[in-house]
C-alpha cells in the first residue's frame, strides 16, 4: 500500500506561482509512474501531468504545457508540480497519484493510490 500526502496549495494571483508537493509513504515509488490531477468544483476530474518512474518521461495537458513541470526524487520519495503563471482556470483541487505501471500514465484509471487533495485557488 501507497499512502500519499499533498502539500503546498493555496491562494495566489494571476501570474504567480506555486509548488506542490506529494509525499509518498508506506512504500518506495520508485518503480512507479505518478501523476497529478485536478478537480474543479462541478467538473470531472482531469489529467494534469505524469511522469514515469525515471523521471525522463514527462506528459502534460495541453491546457498546462509550457506553465506546469512535473518532477520526483525517488530517494526522498516525493513527486513535484511546479506551476508557473498561474490562470483562474487553474483553480481546482489538485491530486497526487500512484500507479502501479512504470510508464506514464495519463488515464485515472491507472492510478490504485490517491492522496486527498490540496486546494489551489486563483484569484485577485
Amino acid at each position: 500500500q501507497v499512502q500519499l500526502v499533498e502539500s503546498g496549495g493555496g491562494l495566489v494571483q494571476p501570474g504567480g506561482s506555486l509548488r506542490l508537493t506529494c509525499t509518498a509513504s508506506g512504500r518506495t515509488i520508485s518503480n512507479n509512474s505518478m501523476g497529478w490531477f485536478r478537480q474543479a468544483p462541478e467538473k470531472e476530474r482531469a489529467f494534469v501531468a505524469t511522469i514515469n518512474w525515471s523521471g525522463g518521461v514527462t506528459i502534460y495537458a495541453d491546457s498546462v504545457k509550457g506553465r506546469f513541470t512535473i518532477s520526483r526524487d525517488n530517494t526522498n520519495n516525493m513527486v513535484y508540480l511546479q506551476m508557473n503563471s498561474l490562470k483562474p482556470e487553474d483553480t481546482a483541487g489538485y491530486y497526487c497519484a500512484a500507479s502501479e505501471y512504470a510508464g506514464a500514465a495519463v488515464l485515472s484509471q491507472d492510478y490504485p493510490y490517491w492522496g486527498q487533495g490540496t486546494q489551489v485557488t486563483v484569484s485577485s
